[in-house]
């Protein structure tokens, strides 16, 4: 499986910001940069406006196979108006089709407060094998 095929799914990463701070994301790897939600809901554009320094992980562990993949970046992140069409693309892979999601999801991309979070990584990201 190379990076790119890797980042495809529909997978949850592991933000550290700054403090540090650890959430979870849905994101869309797209233009060479990891790409997810924020707004008037969450203190991350907060947080990346006093260091925009973060950390990402990504990763898969099948307990049956002993297989381990991961893809780890760091970098600096920068809060950037709302592209709804990259946010619906990202949402649609968590949730299936847009007419599908529940409000909670879909309501949000109406809030002006809404944006998004673009990390184009320090390095392309590599996909590891840690498997055992």
């Amino acid at each position: 499986m190379d990076v790119n095929e890797f980042l495809s799914q529909p997978l949850v990463a592991r933000l550290a910001t700054n403090g540090p701070e650890v959430r979870p994301v849905w994101f869309i790897w797209e233009d060479g940069a990891f790409w997810w939600l924020t707004g008037s809901y969450s203190r991350l554009e907060q947080l990346l406006t006093e260091d925009s320094r973060v950390a990402l992980v990504i990763d898969t562990c099948d307990l049956s196979a002993g297989a381990v993949f991961s893809v780890t970046c760091q970098g600096v992140a920068e809060v950037v108006p709302l592209d709804r069409a990259k946010a619906v693309r990202k949402l649609t892979r968590y949730l299936g089709p847009e007419d599908l999601w529940p409000v909670r999801f879909s309501a949000p991309l109406d809030d002006p407060a809404t944006k998004m979070v673009r990390f184009a990584p320090d390095r392309p990201p590599r996909l590891h094998d840690r498997s055992w």
